[in-house]
């Protein structure tokens, strides 16, 4: 409800009755301030009733159709022109005060004057210009607000874009994968196929549903890695030597989907590709203060060392380049990441806040 209001009575939807409520409580004080000063609130209110409408032909004229059409590549016409209106403007204040209001030319001086001596001319143009200077700093205000909320709907509204496309880069590259593993066991005729294929809808289920979030629950995409884990056991068997650590309470922490999964599967890509009759891995995640840390290892042979430098040199490793893109676009430079392949191991390290 309070939300509807907001938005039913912004500045956007009626401008016009910000401007009434800014003259008529500008008019207010003028005319307090000019009555306790001369004590004397009538003279203060004709005097107002025919300064004010001068007042705001000078601001109107001035922001909507001075600063506009010169500022800033003509400058030197704008202050030519704002001089001369202002001018224009004190000597018509000048009469019709005389006229209508009072014979007592430049009442606040307290002493005589000429009706255009320097002196009363004078206050009576930088008067003009105190309030067009007031109505002047408003106005930019407002404007430089209005910039910053657009700019920043618009950043926004870019890194979403951008995080969405990276995001669905990163599910066909999923799926192709898993795929490939749900392939080999039919080929083989393996009894685990139908496990598989449970275990894939509930990997499906979360990319489709849950993936399409800003952030998920940390347990939500640990569970997801865990079916990921077991459709590889399902497909390694013993030659798979997991190690999966969970430290830390989890709960009540929200990461981006589908933020860990090219790491992993990187791990299980390279990593199996190796002759030997074990596949050591190592998945951790552990919760310290107000960090998240995660590391993988795997074991790369020479080969797979080559191979990992083409890929840091070509476009062919999209999961960890999108990931490495969606880090910066969502955490910018308040977050860790180290990947190094020193002595046949490939190790990624990954720290992450805790908001």
């Amino acid at each position: 409800m309070s939300s509807a209001l907001s938005k039913r009575y912004s500045y956007t939807n009626y401008p016009a009755l910000y401007h009434v409520l800014f003259w008529l409580c500008y008019f207010l004080i003028n005319t307090l301030r000019w009555g306790h000063y001369f004590d004397d609130y009538a003279y203060s209110l004709e005097s107002n009733l025919v300064e004010f409408p001068l007042h705001i032909a000078l601001v109107y004229f001035t922001l909507y159709y001075l600063m506009p059409k010169f500022l800033p590549k003509k400058t030197g016409y704008f202050i030519s022109l704002l001089f001369i209106a202002t001018l224009v403007i004190t000597f018509i204040r000048i009469v019709l005060t005389y006229e209508l209001v009072t014979t007592e030319v430049f009442k606040e001086s307290g002493r005589d004057e000429e009706l255009f001596g320097f002196n009363y001319i004078a206050a009576a143009f930088f008067g003009e210009i105190y309030v067009l200077g007031i109505a002047a700093a408003i106005k930019i205000t407002i404007d430089w607000v209005k910039f910053k909320n657009k700019a920043s709907a618009l950043q926004k509204s870019q890194l979403e874009t951008e995080l969405a496309y990276l995001k669905s880069q990163i599910q066909p590259h999923f799926f192709f994968n898993t795929l490939n593993n749900l392939y080999s066991l039919t080929l083989d005729k393996s009894d685990r196929a139908p496990e598989t294929v449970i275990k894939l809808s509930e990997l499906m289920s979360y990319v489709i549903y849950d993936s399409a979030k800003s952030m998920v629950p940390l347990e939500d995409e640990v569970s997801h890695i865990q079916n990921y884990i077991d459709l590889e056991r399902l497909r390694f068997g013993s030659r798979l030597d997991l190690n999966f650590s969970l430290q830390g309470n989890i709960s009540n922490i929200e990461v981006p989907p589908l933020l860990f999964i090219p790491f992993i599967e990187n791990a299980f890509k390279h990593g199996t590709s190796t002759r030997k009759k074990h596949i050591p891995i190592s998945i951790s995640f552990s919760i310290k203060m107000n960090e998240l840390l995660f590391i993988c290892e795997n074991e790369i042979s020479g080969e797979e060392q080559v191979h990992e430098k083409l890929i840091r040199k070509t476009d062919y490793g999209i999961g960890l380049k999108n990931t490495e893109r969606r880090l910066n676009l969502r955490y910018e430079n308040d977050y860790y990441l180290k990947v190094t392949d020193d002595e046949g191991i490939y190790k990624v390290v990954l720290k992450l806040p805790i908001k």
